[in-house]
């Protein structure tokens, strides 16, 4: 959009970028749909599934159980302030990290997923915190 205010792309370009954004966001959905996971699940499912290893390690199944779970257990964490709020993201943090050692996560990269997922929910916040 900046770049149709400063006259950088015409209304044409801006149309197609658009329908364009309309059937990725189609196919995403259609994806979630194929896995058996909502929107917030699979957004966890793709942080975790980042790493290589813990898709070779766990599989599809588990990092699924594991996305089923983390949504649940965000969903149930946040609050209307708590992207804001560092005691709260600590306790999701936590949470987040026993989910992962609960299923077996490699804990060599469990920092990271742990991370991965907390800036997917800040992400996400408005459509959690309504949830």
């Amino acid at each position: 959009m900046g770049r149709y205010r400063n006259r950088g792309m015409d209304t044409l370009q801006v149309i197609e970028d658009l329908i364009e954004l309309a059937k990725k966001m189609r196919e995403a959905s259609a994806r979630g749909d194929d896995l058996g996971l909502d929107f917030a699940e699979l957004a966890f499912y793709d942080a975790l599934e980042t790493n290589d290893s813990a898709v070779a390690v766990l599989g599809d199944e588990i990092l699924k159980t594991i996305a089923r779970e983390v949504a649940k257990t965000i969903r149930n964490s946040t609050t209307i302030d708590w992207t804001m709020r560092e005691e709260v993201q600590a306790q999701m943090r936590v949470l987040v990290k026993r989910i992962l050692k609960k299923y077996g996560y490699p804990p060599d990269n469990a920092k990271k997923a742990t991370d991965t997922v907390l800036a997917q929910a800040k992400l996400m916040a408005s459509e959690l915190a309504s949830a």
